[in-house]
Order: C-alpha cells, then sequence, then structure tokens
C-alpha cells in the first residue's frame, strides 16, 4: 500500500499524515487479536497467527534457533515485499485493487490453512488421543491433565486475563516490551516512507521505487541464515559453559550487533536521501537496517518464550501489544517529521534515541535478566 500513499491522498482529498494513518492503522489490530488469539491457544487449539507458541511445542531450546528465525523472518518479508507488488498494482490497475488482491491472496491462505496446519499443543494431542483410546477400548483413560483440569469458566477467565497480568506484573517482560516496541515504531516509519521518498526525492515510478523494498529483503535474508545457527550455537556453547544449566539470558548475544546495525543503516540511509546520493547508498543503509531489525528482534522473542515457557501465547501477546501500538503510531508523526528535520537529521533523532535506550538493553538482561524475573509476580 505504501507505494500507492499518493494516489490515495489525492484521491481522497486527504493529508498525508491521515494516508499514513490508513496504512498503519491495520497493526493495530494486531495489538488486540492476539491479546484473545494467544491464550485461547493455551487451552484450545494453536492459530496460524500464534506462531511463537507452535515453536515452542515443536523444538526444544536447542533446536529453536533456524526455525525461529524463519518464523521471525517471513513476517517481516512480507512489509518488504508487499510494497513492490503494490507499486505494479497501483501504477497498472489502479490502488483500489491492492485490497482485492489482498482479499484473494488471504482467502487462499485461509484455505491452505484448514488442510496443512495441525495441532501442536501437547496437552490437546494426548487428551485427543486419550478420548480415542476410551472409544477403542472402552476403559476409562484419562491424561493428566484432564484429572487436574479446572472448569472451563475458569480457564477462560484465567488464560484470558493472562496477557494483561503478565505485562502488568512481569518487570522482564515490561523492559522487552518497550525495546520491541521502540524497534517496531522505527521500522514502520522507514516502510510507510520509503516508498514515497523514492517518487518525491529520485523521481521514480510507483513501480521502481517498490524494488527498492528488495534492499530490505537482502538484509533481513542475511540476518536469518545468519541468526538462526548463531542462536543456536551461542547457546549451546553457552549451556557447555555452564554446566549445563540454561537460562534466557543466553539470547542475548545475539542483540547487540542487532542494535548497533539499526542506528547506523538510519545513519546510511538518511544522510545519503538528505544529500541526494546514489540510490545504492540509502538501500545499503536500508540494508543494513533490516539486518539488525531481524537480529535484535529474533533474540527478544526467544528470549520472551525461554523465560515464559509455560505460557509462551500470552507472553508473546503482551510483548506484542504495546510494539503493534507503537507501530501505529510512530508512522503518522513521520511526515511532518521528516518535511521539518529532512531525512538526515530526522534519521540521526531516531537513531540518537534508539542508541539510547537499546543499546544499554542487552547489558541491562544480560546482567540483571534473572533478577527482573524474580520480581515478577507468580502466574497461576
Amino acid at each position: 500500500m505504501a507505494p500507492a500513499l499518493s494516489d490515495i491522498s489525492s484521491a481522497l482529498n486527504i493529508q498525508p499524515e491521515e494516508s499514513q494513518i490508513a496504512l498503519s492503522i491495520f497493526i493495530l489490530a494486531f495489538a488486540f487479536g492476539p491479546l484473545l488469539l494467544g491464550p485461547c491457544s493455551e487451552f484450545s487449539s494453536g492459530d496460524l497467527q500464534i506462531s511463537f507458541p507452535v515453536l515452542s511445542d515443536c523444538w526444544k531450546p536447542d533446536q529453536r534457533g533456524k526455525s525461529f528465525a524463519l518464523a521471525t523472518f517471513i513476517p517481516l518479508l512480507g512489509p518488504a515485499i508487499g510494497p513492490i507488488v503494490g507499486g505494479v498494482i497501483t501504477e497498472r490497475i489502479g490502488w483500489r485493487w491492492l485490497f482485492w488482491v489482498l482479499a484473494a491472496f488471504d482467502a487462499f491462505l485461509i484455505f491452505l490453512t484448514f488442510i496443512f496446519f495441525r495441532e501442536t499443543h501437547g496437552q490437546t494431542i494426548l487428551r485427543r488421543k486419550a478420548r480415542k483410546l476410551r472409544q477403542q477400548t472402552g476403559r476409562n483413560h484419562r491424561t493428566d491433565f484432564e484429572l487436574s483440569s479446572p472448569s472451563l469458566p475458569r480457564r477462560l477467565r484465567v488464560g484470558l486475563t493472562r496477557p494483561y497480568r503478565l505485562l502488568i506484573t512481569q518487570p522482564i517482560l515490561q523492559l522487552l516490551s518497550l525495546l520491541l516496541a521502540y524497534n517496531f515504531g522505527i521500522l514502520y516509519i522507514v516502510l510507510s516512507t520509503f516508498a514515497t521518498m523514492w517518487i518525491d526525492r529520485y523521481h521514480q515510478s510507483q513501480q521502481s521505487s517498490g524494488l527498492n523494498y528488495l534492499a530490505l529483503v537482502i538484509g533481513y535474508t542475511i540476518a536469518a541464515q545468519i541468526g538462526g545457527p548463531a542462536t543456536d550455537a551461542i547457546w549451546a556453547r553457552l549451556k557447555q559453559k555452564h554446566g549445563g544449566s540454561t537460562r534466557p539470558e543466553y539470547r542475548v548475544p545475539l542483540m547487540i550487533p542487532g542494535v548497533l546495525l539499526i542506528p547506523a543503516g538510519l545513519l546510511i540511509y538518511g544522510w545519503g536521501v538528505q544529500q541526494k546520493l546514489s540510490w545504492a547508498v540509502p538501500d545499503v543503509g536500508i540494508g543494513v537496517f533490516g539486518c539488525g531489525n531481524i537480529l535484535a528482534t529474533q533474540a527478544m522473542q526467544a528470549y520472551v518464550m525461554d523465560a515464559f515457557a509455560e505460557h509462551t501465547a500470552s507472553a508473546s501477546a503482551a510483548s506484542q501489544f504495546l510494539r503493534n501500538v507503537f507501530a501505529f503510531a510512530f508512522p503518522i508523526f513521520a511526515p511532518r517529521m521528516y518535511a521539518s528535520l529532512g531525512f538526515g537529521w530526522g534519521n540521526s533523532l531516531l537513531a540518537l534515541m534508539f542508541l539510547a535506550m537499546g543499546v544499554p538493553g542487552p547489558f541491562v538482561l544480560w546482567r540483571y535478566g534473572e533478577r527482573l524475573r524474580r520480581m515478577g509476580k507468580p502466574q497461576q
């Protein structure tokens, strides 16, 4: 949709800030949807959107790096590839067709989900197996979970309120949510203004402007290829070094290159545009930014998965709430910020704020992570 924002603004006679809301408001649903869907997956079948608990069900901690890199890479790949397709659709058949194409593609994905998506929750699989054995043998086969399971109303009450309680009572989750939120807020500032920048500053067509998102795809791909194996290798080495004990902090080292690459990429991208350098300079900057974004996100989400192993879905939903609110809100002020400061100083401001917030994050988690987890109120 990003390449079509100028056409949408002209057709509907709205200001740039209002068109940014049209682009980013769907992310607001991402903030509230998982708060319901996440806990539901802990007492029923998982949903396709709840990727983190599925990974937790299917892979052991020392095997999650590669799978988690892929699960982090693909959702972020969509906003990078989407503008390429969107630019072609807008230029060839008009911006209104963007929504028809997306609706048809979503319907196709839902159809595939019903065919190929299977249950991964261990307790649910055992419960179904016990029910099948009861039907076949007539014996009263029950799982331990069924024998000690509370009533459905209580499970609903506890499950549906757990994400809120986790976010309110767990300092470690609050810190991670804030880091993820600012990370994604900056990402969506870049995603929402990238195509229009190429049209306004470099006078490219809508179709050509979308192709520059390939630089972001390249950065994502490099990070996913490096980050997955590196995560598993670091985790295994630290586990061996500490006599076989494991801690969520073993995921933190991968955050360090991520939080350094993000501001570096912002500066290269911003000043490359400000000085009107070759198109390659902003693209290199956006690739570096994308690489850092994947590495930092992967490490922080893996930390959440390890720290809240029993309630992965609810903890993931809680951590995603604030990040999606920021991703919705940040693009709204992006046009005015760049109009006032320019891309050079605007991105310098974002990079400086990220350095102040993001760089101390890995060191705080490494040194005080265990203490922060102990400070949290135990969950039912």
